[in-house]
């Protein structure tokens, strides 16, 4: 348990001492939230959607707990590539605990990006629809954290190289976020696109907050937030089974 401490707090360290990763990586979830939540916003209103700010405003702070989460794998091969990774896999301890504690790290600094996210979501005008399901959301950001950390350690873990890790990146976090639902509604959707959204196991995140934090939802919070722990479970079983054939 001291080593899931230790690397735990070392992630968190390395956050905080990064101020300006801290707000570079708000830069593009604003850009979203402003330029669609309000620029798209009469024509969602002449739709009977009411305010697209509203909606949107739930995507998109799940949309930066996945980027900071899975881009955490990064880390691994940063570790790799100057030598911190190897001192650490010679330690006389598991690698399940090494890597449950870099996890953890990755899944905490991703609720903190989305927590600072949500409270510039409420300076622009995002409201809750109550103040009391705060909580719950917190509970579904948390579980949105664990499943793209633990994806971002399955991924570091089989790769060797950064260049290989941004190509698979791109082509795997880009669609999970534009086939969530995090933009537009999922009613009424093709059969194709609807049975897409369906495996991306961000629209149920997304579903999760929408559910708790403006009282809308296209499933029900308890499958949302079902979906999710078995996720997590399954993603960290895989992932500590690729950690631990890693070699530095």
């Amino acid at each position: 348990m001291k080593v899931i401490y230790i690397l735990w707090l070392r992630e968190l360290k390395r956050y905080v001492r990064s101020k300006a990763q801290i707000i570079a990586s708000l830069g593009q979830p604003l850009l979203y939230l402003l330029v669609l939540g309000f620029g798209l916003s009469p024509i969602f209103r002449k739709a009977g959607g009411g305010s697209y700010l509203q909606f949107v405003a739930p995507g998109v702070i799940a949309m930066t707990v996945l980027f900071s989460a899975t881009f955490s794998g990064i880390a691994i091969l940063w570790d790799r590539q100057f030598g911190f990774l190897k001192e650490t896999l010679i330690a006389p301890v598991p690698r399940v605990q090494i890597m449950i504690g870099r996890t953890a790290g990755a899944a905490t600094v991703a609720m903190l990006q989305g927590t600072l996210f949500a409270l510039a979501c409420l300076l622009v005008g995002f409201r809750p629809a109550s103040w009391l399901a705060i909580p719950a959301g917190f509970a579904f950001l948390a579980l949105i954290a664990a499943v793209f950390a633990a994806f971002g350690t399955t991924v570091g873990s089989s790769l060797k190289d950064m260049q290989g890790f941004q190509m698979v990146m791109n082509f795997l976090v880009m669609p999970l976020f534009f086939l969530s639902g995090a933009l537009y509604p999922l009613d009424n959707l093709p059969k194709a696109l609807a049975a897409v959204t369906r495996v991306d196991p961000l629209t149920y995140g997304i579903d999760g907050l929408r559910s708790t934090l403006i009282a809308q939802s296209h499933f029900s919070a308890s499958l949302d937030a079902a979906v999710l722990i078995v996720l997590a479970l399954i993603l960290t079983g895989v992932g500590a089974w690729r950690f631990s054939k890693i070699e530095a």
